[in-house]
């Protein structure tokens, strides 16, 4: 990802509607693991509609902030995908 707010938008941008996993800071040791498309961008958040089967709940949004922290870690399916191979 990129280094800053505007690298970092930029490169979610060209990813819309790809396949993601999202590790997220649940906060007191508890990590967050879900998983979705890339919906939408806006100025200051980022939205991913989640897989129905696994989440309660639709959709979720994350600022590019938490991903410039580190408090939220994105991975696209096909970089797992090379990872492995």
């Amino acid at each position: 990802m990129g280094k800053t707010l505007a690298e970092i938008k930029q490169a979610l941008d060209h990813r819309l509607g790809e396949r993601l996993t999202l590790k997220a800071n649940g906060g007191r040791r508890k990590t967050i693991h879900r998983s979705g498309i890339l919906a939408e961008t806006y100025p200051s958040v980022f939205i991913v509609e989640l897989d129905q089967e696994e989440h309660s709940f639709e959709r979720v949004s994350y600022s590019y902030t938490d991903v410039l922290t580190e408090t939220v870690e994105i991975t696209f399916t096909d970089e797992e995908v090379t990872k492995m191979a």
